[in-house]
């Protein structure tokens, strides 16, 4: 069936012009709204106004325009029912045959700095959703465009089928309506009921679907199927874009994303060497380069294979630096890279380059799917964002005491424990990780696997722990590798044992009075 009647009416104008003048070219009648309706005009495109079919002017400062038997008779009329064609033609209903519409941006305005509720509301859609929707339940006879992205393919089909569109391209169009719209209507719900009907500020409905956004090289084995969705009908808070390389694993975004959780962590330059989702090296320093050189150093060995990421942009000289090492990365992050750098970095094909311009946005929660549900929980907020309060409120509980100048290592070690798996123990020297040991069951094989990391390295280091020693073996071996200080959140039964450990020692240690558990 050829198209003969079109309505658009567009928030979001990107790519609407060749569109429409193929709909011309086809000789299409065309119905519009407002600011689309003054676009068409301008680019001398013949349109006219939606009450002209409708006989009644828009109202209530234009949110009613569409609602109206007019356009939904139109929609939604079977055309194959003799029923329904009598009583379109008694009520002088015309078919509107296609509908190009896409909504309101709420999920941009409620992402703006203080939006008020206000704003927001009057950003909620009626008109549109309703004509998608009565376009997409009658997808036998009505075609329907929510998407900017589908212009171009609909431009084709118009093409190949002579002004008309497919029935399955139709189905496929209709699908999508639906989804977008559950996803829309999903967006709102949370946003009002995070003011209205929230519990501890937790929202008491989780109501949330994905889309697949690209296929995965593979799962965590070769022989497991994995794809990457991203939340329907949003811009992801986090993105990334592939430069080059292979397709991405699942174990490669689940490297790459605790590489970023890492680099969060620091204002100053930073990078991090990341190796099966723990890191493996952590380094900062004033210059980007020497962080780079420090954090390989850390564990040259098991940076083998891994991922290594900057918060810094990634230059000429950090390229270099990178060729030059023994260690080979799968995976190189930062924020942008310039043409120096990606000249180096390309002449090693199989390289996967991944620009993340934007690391420190992220969503106010964690999000884990569980086989009994979703686990939801506050993310654990990077220490810079309250280090001011951390320095003064640490609690020095023995004898032995940092001077004031080397709280910022002491801090370093603390943000370096955060980012490893529990039970995570870190040795440091300054602003490099020496000696990382995590995922082990008990925290004193942890300590013992730090410090076998650190060998003659962690005489003298800083040793920080992301919950508290619940007995004083692990001071035992803390003082046989030579640990000069230790932080820790405190809060055990034998606090008291291990403060005792550490004053025999001469071991300094602070208690910060918060955990930082990663599971």
């Amino acid at each position: 069936m050829r198209i003969k009647r079109a309505i658009i009416s567009v928030s979001d104008k990107t790519g609407l012009i060749p569109l429409a003048k193929e709909l011309k070219r086809f000789k299409v009648e065309i119905f519009s709204t407002g600011g689309t309706l003054a676009l068409l005009k301008k680019n001398k495109i013949a349109a006219r106004s939606i009450s002209e079919l409708t006989g009644f002017p828009e109202i209530l400062e234009g949110r009613v325009k569409t609602l109206h038997p007019k356009v939904h008779g139109g929609l939604l009329y079977l055309r194959s029912n003799k029923s329904h064609v009598r009583e379109a033609k008694k009520h002088d209903i015309v078919p509107i045959d296609l509908v190009v519409v896409n909504l309101y941006p709420f999920s941009e305005t409620i992402r703006k700095p203080r939006v008020s509720l206000k704003s927001a509301v009057e950003q909620i859609d009626i008109g549109g959703p309703t004509m998608l929707r009565s376009a997409a339940k009658n997808f036998e006879s009505v075609a329907v465009i929510s998407d900017p992205k589908d212009y171009p393919a609909a431009i084709e089909e118009l093409k190949k089928g002579k002004g008309a569109f497919s029935k399955s391209f139709r189905a496929k169009l209709a699908v999508k309506v639906f989804r977008h719209t559950n996803a829309y209507d999903r967006e709102i719900a949370h946003y009002l009921g995070q003011h209205f009907d929230s519990e501890d500020g937790l929202p008491r409905v989780l109501d949330v679907a994905f889309e697949r956004s690209e296929g995965l090289r593979y799962g965590e084995n070769p022989h497991q199927r994995a794809a990457l969705y991203r939340r329907l009908g949003q811009a992801p808070r986090f993105s990334f874009t592939q430069i080059q390389g292979k397709i991405l694993s699942y174990n490669n975004i689940l490297d790459f994303e605790s590489a970023i959780d890492i680099l969060r962590e620091f204002k100053e330059p930073a990078v991090c060497v990341v190796k099966h989702n723990n890191p493996c090296g952590i380094a900062a320093d004033v210059k980007i380069a020497s962080a780079l050189t420090r954090a390989i150093a850390s564990d040259p060995l098991s940076a083998f294979g891994g991922i290594v990421g900057f918060n810094r942009p990634c230059d000429g000289e950090l390229a270099r630096i990178l060729f030059g090492q023994l260690s080979f990365f799968e995976v190189v992050i930062a924020p942008s890279y310039n043409q120096a750098a990606l000249n180096i970095l390309k002449s090693r094909k199989n390289l996967r380059i991944i620009q993340v311009p934007r690391i420190h946005e992220i969503g106010p929660y964690d999000l884990r799917f569980a086989k009994s549900g979703i686990l939801l929980q506050d993310r654990d907020r990077p220490i810079l964002e309250h280090e001011a309060k951390l320095r003064k409120n640490l609690k020095w509980v023995t004898h032995e005491k940092l001077k004031p100048t080397t709280i910022t290592d002491l801090l370093f070690a603390w943000k370096c424990a955060k980012v490893v798996r529990s039970n995570a123990i870190v040795l440091t020297q300054g602003k490099q990780t020496v000696g990382i040991g995590g995922g082990q069951m008990s925290r004193v094989d942890s300590v013992k696997l730090a410090c076998m990391k650190a060998g003659d390295r962690s005489r003298g280091a800083i040793l920080a722990s992301d919950g508290f020693f619940p007995m004083p073996d692990n001071i035992e071996v803390a003082h046989e590798f030579g640990i000069r200080a230790i932080i820790q959140p405190g809060g055990s039964i034998r606090d008291q044992d291990v403060i005792d450990a550490c004053n025999r020692f001469g071991i300094a240690m602070a208690f910060t009075g918060e955990r930082h558990f990663k599971h």
